[in-house]
């Protein structure tokens, strides 16, 4: 989902930074809340692992430019159901942060837009999340179905921001239509895999119940709402 350099003249570029700083906003007041309900610890050790995962997901898992940006495992909805949705927002904007600093400086310019791309999908998430899972249920419960509709939820709300900067940077011509649905199709393999991969980790998460609780998983992990 990095947007490709180029595809965003410095010119227009400028709405990029108003909306990460919202998103950003946003992320401080989910931050804020996960630190007066499970305590500043859980933040701090849910983030940093979440950016540690974040940055392996980016530089360690399979990813390739396609069209007018790159396709990549991110498992968004993975961090949220194991980590709750601040950390794993910390963990995103942070993570694509230091890829950019120590591995593809190209792409800091782009980070408003890249960040964006991540977080809104994320707290879009967590609304369908609400919606689709009752509140008796556990996240480590979750049915294949379930785990399908957080993934796209996510993965088309990354798709959709794809494809608003590339026609707000590139206009609406046959070529970028062309390329974003490139884009989009090739992310399809995406919203197959991620579904299997949660509930791979929630059945970890679930063998894993009788371990001493450290904080750094989400409460509503192992229990109801």
């Amino acid at each position: 989902m990095h947007i490709e350099p180029g595809i965003v003249e410095s010119s227009k570029i400028v709405l990029s930074y108003v909306s990460a700083g919202g998103a950003g906003a946003y992320g401080l007041t989910l931050a804020w809340k996960h630190v007066k309900d499970r305590g500043p610890g859980s933040l701090l050790l849910g983030s940093l692992v979440s950016t540690l995962l974040v940055l392996c997901f980016f530089q360690v898992l399979p990813h390739f430019p396609v069209g007018v940006s790159e396709v990549h495992l991110i498992l968004g909805s993975t961090l949220f159901l194991v980590f709750g949705a601040a950390p794993a927002a910390v963990g995103l904007t942070t993570g694509l942060l230091i890829q950019g600093l120590l591995f593809a400086p190209f792409d800091l310019p782009q980070y408003g837009m890249n960040v964006t791309t991540l977080l809104v999908p994320l707290f879009a998430l967590q609304f369908v999340a609400g919606k689709v899972i009752a509140p008796e249920t556990p996240y480590v419960r979750l049915k294949y179905r379930q785990a399908l509709a957080l993934s796209t939820a996510y993965q088309a709300g990354i798709v959709s921001w794809v494809t608003f900067w590339a026609l707000y940077g590139q206009g609406f011509s046959a070529e970028t239509v062309s390329s974003i649905a490139v884009f989009g199709v090739a992310y399809l393999s995406v919203i197959v895999i991620e579904p299997v991969a949660d509930l791979a980790v929630l059945a970890g998460a679930k063998a894993l119940h009788r371990l001493p609780s450290t904080g750094v998983f989400e409460y509503r992990l192992y229990h109801p709402a």
